[in-house]
This record gives structure tokens, C-alpha cells and sequence, in this order.
């Protein structure tokens, strides 16, 4: 799959507030709920709030950095590819992951045609959850992060995107839910 640098629709509103650079902050501990939040998947047409999960399962909020359909933070790109495609794992596992973008409805819908996500793609147009999350900024987008909750909704792992380590990939995510699984986190 190729990527076009097409830079229509890049400089926005959204692109001027989120320019300069924050980093992420781990504001939210261990054990400690995770907020709330009532977003629109995009890859099923429904409205998901993070309080209806509670007591059922396990949940991965992988927060990412889309810029436009067409611009997508080179980090991140291949995070989004590597996550659809364990997305089959996380569900083995009792768990439901939800990929949160900045990017608006129209954008996040050819997001996830052109790239053939399965994962629910959370639009968050006002970015208010990244904001809860404390995930960080630059360049004009929110930073990625990841979060591990249990079923009861409690954080059992964070990951704030880094120069060292850009996103807690599959692996990693699904280490920590087996862990999250036997009870032991």
C-alpha cells in the first residue's frame, strides 16, 4: 500500500492548537479508573461509551496520530497496520480494542476504508479524551499512547509515546492482557 503526501486539509483549526509540543504525562495510575468517554466508531457506525464495557471485558484504548486520510505520523502508520491485524488475537483473549483518532468523521471513514480496519476507529474530532488521557502534543496532532484496562475499567498499564519507543506494540499489549487475564496485574 503506498501513502500519498497530499497535504490538503492538514492545516486546520486542529493542526494550529496541537502545534506546539507537549509531552505525554502519566497522570492516571494503575488501579486508578480510566475516564469515561462516549465516541463514534467509525468502523461500525455506533456510538461507544467506555462505561458500557465495565464488568464484561478487558479493553485496549490505543490512541493514534492520523494528520489527514493521507497523512499519517510515520510512526503510527505502521502501529495502526500492526494492531488491525492482531485485532483477531485481542478478541481470543476476551478483549475489545478501540484505536481513538483526532481526525474527523469523513477523514476517519476513508481511513478505514482505504486501510481495511476491522478495529473500531474512534473519532475524536475535539481530541477531549486524548486530553483525558493526558497523552501529550505536537506538530499539530495529539501524541499516540496506549492503555491496558481491566474489566472493572481500572488502568493496569500506560505507554506515552516516546522517541525510544513510539507506541507498546501487539506484543507487548497482548502480554500485558495475559497477565491482566490471570489476575496477577
Amino acid at each position: 500500500m503506498t501513502v500519498s503526501t497530499d497535504f490538503e486539509g492538514l492545516i486546520t483549526r486542529r493542526f494550529f492548537k496541537h502545534f506546539l509540543p507537549i509531552p505525554g504525562q502519566r497522570r492516571l495510575l494503575v488501579g486508578q479508573f480510566a475516564p469515561d468517554f462516549a465516541l463514534r466508531d467509525v468502523t461500525h457506525q455506533r456510538t461507544v461509551r467506555l462505561s458500557n464495557y465495565r464488568a464484561k471485558q478487558p479493553l485496549v484504548l490505543a490512541f493514534t496520530r492520523i494528520f489527514t486520510e493521507k497523512q499519517y505520523c510515520p510512526f503510527c502508520f505502521p502501529h495502526i497496520l500492526a494492531m488491525n491485524e492482531a485485532y483477531e488475537q485481542f478478541l481470543a483473549r476476551g478483549a475489545e480494542v478501540l484505536m481513538i483518532t483526532s481526525t474527523d468523521l469523513r477523514q476517519s471513514q476513508i481511513v478505514v476504508r482505504d486501510l481495511g480496519l476491522n478495529l473500531p476507529l474512534l473519532s475524536d474530532e475535539s481530541c477531549q479524551s486524548f486530553h483525558q488521557y493526558h497523552t501529550g502534543q505536537a506538530l499539530g496532532a495529539p501524541l499516540s499512547a496506549q492503555f491496558v484496562l481491566d474489566p472493572q475499567g481500572r488502568l493496569r498499564y500506560s505507554h506515552m509515546f516516546s522517541f525510544l519507543e513510539h507506541n507498546a506494540g501487539p506484543e507487548k499489549l497482548l502480554a500485558i492482557l495475559d497477565v491482566v487475564n490471570q489476575g496477577q496485574a
